[in-house]
């Protein structure tokens, strides 16, 4: 009995060894950001490179020149940044943005050049994608360009590379995305670089893996003549199983999670007075269900930007009208429907800031017809692998987010494409200058238009202009 008693303690703890080694591993994430890179036969530079883990903080600079006079490359100022998160998924974020471009003394040219990849893993898998990439007002020798381009005889400029990988392991999922907005390879000794020297603006990369299979573990007992043997194969509760959709059976479903944003303040989409009820999940004709909410106001009512973020994809689709996205910081993605028109300063790549107008409300695309209202859709980064479907309900966030109380914008701004056969709406421009009673200009008082026409105090702009709209009482079956 005495012997009994002292192997015991040695197997509960073999047992507890046992059980740490069959924790389940978990998934993995890497992010690095690049704002330039320069590589030349004579040398070369690069602005300071960021990468996640460890998960530092971004790397904002200012002016950046290559050499010291400035006459291949100047920068106004460069950003890159990159963050990984690995709970129970992982995700992962890189973002690298430029402004102000000039190379080889204006022979190349950009306003600004964004270059954002994000990636996570889930259930199902692991996907990513590069939205949000994108350079305003390229020019090359003055001229405006939309693509990769021959310069001359001495070089090539390629613009928007992507790469994206699903190789991994065996038994995981993964994903590499990456992304070299700008690359110019100088095939000939141009500007006072040699041939074979490479420019490249905007350089991001990103990574993620599902978590492996467990590995079983058995533990042999040190006294296997008196003490029990322990079973210590994982059950089926310790290894993942990832759900795959079967060919023809499986209907796309709505989300019901709702992860947390954390890329800052985030504020309501719309200025002033509107209303909504939650339709997420509703039957759709032209899509598989309605993928977020809308929300019911008046025809130009201005729409925020609900972070600091970037702008991408703006413009027109049949189902969506007017419509643009807009990407956070953390990488989650917000989808704005129906405009009427868009602000002047919403460009693609273009960066705003938390409750900055960004367009103005309508029923353009398949909402001609229907109640004025916006269609608004939150695609949180960790989703981003399922697609369109990665969507989830935007009621709570949209319950919880703080509605701007003041406004300062211009007058009489504001854009939308030209579109063969689509119903016209009034500018919203026109619809803005109603603030301001220009009845108060005197004709002999030159300067009196201009101050009638002049933006009001913040705190009048708005706060009567637009009537509460009550929301139809039955789901209207569109966008």
């Amino acid at each position: 009995m005495r012997r009994l008693a002292l192997l015991l303690p040695i197997a509960l703890l073999a047992f507890s060894a046992g059980g740490a080694q069959g924790t389940a591993p978990t998934p993995t994430a890497s992010a690095h950001a690049l704002a330039i890179r320069v590589t030349s036969p004579a040398g070369g530079s690069t602005t300071v490179a960021v990468a996640s883990p460890p998960n530092p903080s971004p790397a904002v600079g200012g002016a950046f020149a290559y050499p010291g006079d400035g006459s291949v490359l100047t920068a106004q100022s460069t950003t890159a940044s990159a963050t990984t998160s690995v709970l129970k998924n992982a995700s992962a974020k890189a973002q690298a943005v430029v402004t102000g471009l000039s190379l080889f003394k204006g022979e190349i040219s950009a306003d600004g050049v964004t270059a954002s990849a994000s990636a996570g893993t889930g259930p199902s898998g692991a996907g990513g994608n590069p939205n949000g990439s994108g350079v305003t007002n390229l020019k090359v020798a003055g001229q405006p360009v939309s693509g990769s381009a021959a310069l001359g005889d001495w070089g090539q400029l390629v613009v928007g590379g992507q790469s994206a990988d699903q190789s991994a392991p065996a038994g995981t999922r993964g994903y590499k995305g990456a992304v070299t907005e700008i690359d110019v390879k100088l095939t000939a000794d141009h500007g006072g670089l040699p041939a074979g020297s490479e420019i490249q603006i905007g350089i991001v990369d990103v990574a993620v893996q599902t978590a492996p299979p467990v590995t079983e573990t058995t533990t042999t007992p040190t006294e296997t003549d008196t003490t029990p043997t322990v079973d210590e194969t994982p059950s089926l509760g310790d290894s993942p199983r990832y759900r795959r959709a079967k060919p023809g059976k499986a209907k796309p479903q709505p989300l019901t999670v709702h992860p947390k944003l954390t890329a800052g303040h985030y504020v309501f989409p719309v200025y002033g007075p509107t209303s909504y009820i939650d339709t997420f999940g509703a039957p759709r004709a032209d899509v598989s269900y309605h993928h977020g909410d809308d929300l019911f106001g008046q025809l130009g009512q201005p729409l925020l930007a609900v972070a600091d973020g970037t702008l991408f994809s703006i413009g027109w689709n049949k189902i969506g009208g007017n419509r643009l996205w807009l990407l956070d910081s953390q990488g989650n993605q917000f989808y704005y429907a129906h405009l009427s028109a868009f602000a002047a300063g919403a460009t693609n790549g273009a960066r705003v800031k938390a409750g900055q107008v960004v367009g103005f409300m309508g029923n353009t695309g398949d909402a001609e017809g229907t109640p004025v209202h916006l269609h608004f859709e939150v695609h949180p980064v960790s989703l981003l692998y399922l697609g369109y479907d990665g969507a989830v309900d935007p009621t709570p966030y949209l319950d919880a987010w703080s509605h701007q109380q003041d406004l300062a914008f211009p007058t009489g701004v504001g854009w939308a494409p030209f579109v063969l056969g689509r119903i016209g709406v009034p500018e919203p421009g026109a619809i803005l200058l109603g603030m301001r009673d220009i009845s108060t200009a005197d004709g002999l008082d030159p300067g009196s238009l201009q101050r009638a026409l002049a933006p009001p105090p913040r705190s009048a702009l708005m706060q009567t202009l637009v009537p509460t709209v009550v929301p139809p009482t039955k789901d209207l079956g569109r966008g």
